[in-house]
């Protein structure tokens, strides 16, 4: 049982880090060409709309990780048409939102610029990169949706492919709109853009094949299939969201402290965090089908192999990351800063070593949290991602930002994860000290 348990956890996580690896790719990429294209201000303009980006992103993967969750435990138990129902209220839901949004970036993009911090110098990139982005709505939210059932239907390396397909066609797409075509920041924003329609492209061959158990059908839309969505969806929203409301505290505080430049420099450090940030991710999105599917089948056992390689593997993930920080900082650095500014590889390599020591519990924070979410305990895992994502980093960015100036902005990260481990270990060790009894339905 155990080598089952183990090789199970192999394949569906490490199909799940290299889907998300490739996920990542999208804003990484766009951060790369921009940098070497648009310059100091082009970096900026990004880093001032990215949390919008993330916002988009978390929605869509709240009603993907919400619906398919529920999906799975019910078609553990046999209940094909309840979890069929949970696929069409989900694009039911993604439909709703991305109206909402497609006319928000039709109305509203220059005015939400402007909120989010953008000057004479970064206004026009940033309304142009927010306006694009929120056209695509509908692309992001459906393939995000589409991942994660097509993930819990049993097809975890198709939904991997799907993402890598879409992250390589990015970078390709990038490097030809921004250079041979020269469209500058529309360029990068319409190449994310168009990503995520391939990788729908790619998950269609779920249903060519006829291998998916849920499909199109006539349907009602119920309030509290809502509700069961969006809670066990919601601590995949606030993870990513906290990302983005962290990058608006941040920047809207190093601006005051160092201005464009120090943006610029948290530009660099906050996507490569974005690439760390989704192996963790990954690992969530990869054990959530298996701990689903043991929670609808009853096996505790199994359930706590799991969270239990699960830990072990993101502790040694969080090594490796700051192991790399230390020793490749100028490189990594480097790789971003093509006018070879040397205060903005200062600022970014003080900044890459203090930031990245917070993710030896954040890859715990996001496992946990994906664990919770999967068993059902949607209060726990809402608390944990709004621990991180508001609780602790903005009063926490804050005091440190007024005591020790940029270095305090750097680690108010690790000090928000360290505080959050603590309420995760609370978690899991109420959870392991009750008689726990599996119903299929609570934890008792």
């Amino acid at each position: 049982m155990k080598s089952r348990t183990l090789t199970k956890f192999a394949k569906y996580v490490s199909l799940g880090i290299l889907g998300m690896l490739g996920l990542s790719f999208y804003i990484l990429a766009d951060t790369f060409f921009i940098a070497n294209r648009l310059g100091p201000d082009g970096l900026a303009a990004l880093n001032l709309a990215i949390p919008i980006y993330s916002f988009i992103s978390g929605l869509g993967l709240m009603l993907g990780i919400g619906g398919a969750t529920k999906y799975a435990i019910l078609t553990a138990r046999q209940e094909g048409e309840k979890a069929n129902n949970y696929f069409n209220n989900t694009l039911f839901m993604g439909f709703l939102i991305s109206v909402v949004l497609i006319f928000i970036g039709i109305f509203g993009s220059a005015n939400l610029s402007r909120l989010l911090g953008a000057d004479k110098s970064t206004f026009q990139m940033t309304n142009i990169y927010l306006k694009t982005i929120l056209l695509f709505t509908p692309a992001y939210i459906l393939n995000n949706i589409m991942l994660a059932f097509v993930r819990n239907d049993g097809a975890p390396r198709l939904s991997m492919l799907a993402m890598l397909t879409g992250s390589f066609s990015n970078i390709i797409l990038d490097y030809i709109f921004m250079y041979p075509l020269n469209m500058g920041m529309f360029g990068a924003a319409f190449a994310t853009g168009l990503a995520p329609i391939i990788s729908l492209v790619v998950l269609a061959g779920h249903f060519r094949k006829k291998r998916n158990r849920f499909y199109i059908s006539k349907f009602r839309p119920e309030i509290n299939v809502f509700s069961a969505i969006c809670s066990l969806g919601m601590s995949s929203l606030i993870t990513e969201l906290s990302s983005g409301i962290v990058l608006i505290i941040f920047n809207l505080l190093i601006l005051n402290l160092t201005g464009n430049l120090g943006v610029a420099a948290y530009g660099i450090v906050a996507n490569l965090a974005l690439v760390a940030t989704a192996v963790f991710v990954g690992i969530g999105q990869g054990i959530q089908p298996l701990a689903s599917h043991d929670f609808g089948k009853g096996r505790l056992k199994e359930l706590k192999k799991t969270l239990h390689y699960a830990i072990m593997l993101s502790l040694l993930i969080a090594a490796f990351f700051n192991l790399i920080s230390f020793i490749f900082t100028d490189k990594l650095v480097s790789f971003f800063n093509s006018e070879d500014n040397i205060t903005l590889a200062r600022l970014a390599g003080k900044g890459l070593r203090l930031y990245f020591i917070g993710f030896i519990f954040a890859g715990l924070n996001i496992v946990i949290t994906a664990y919770l979410s999967a068993i059902q305990r949607a209060r726990n895992a809402f608390f944990i991602s709004i621990s991180r994502g508001f609780i602790a980093i903005i009063p926490l960015a804050l005091i440190l930002s007024f005591l020790f100036a940029m270095e305090g902005v750097w680690l108010s990260f690790p000090a928000a994860e360290v505080t959050t481990a603590m309420l995760s270990a609370y978690y899991l060790i109420q959870l392991d000290r009750r008689e726990v009894r599996v119903t299929g339905e609570v934890f008792n």
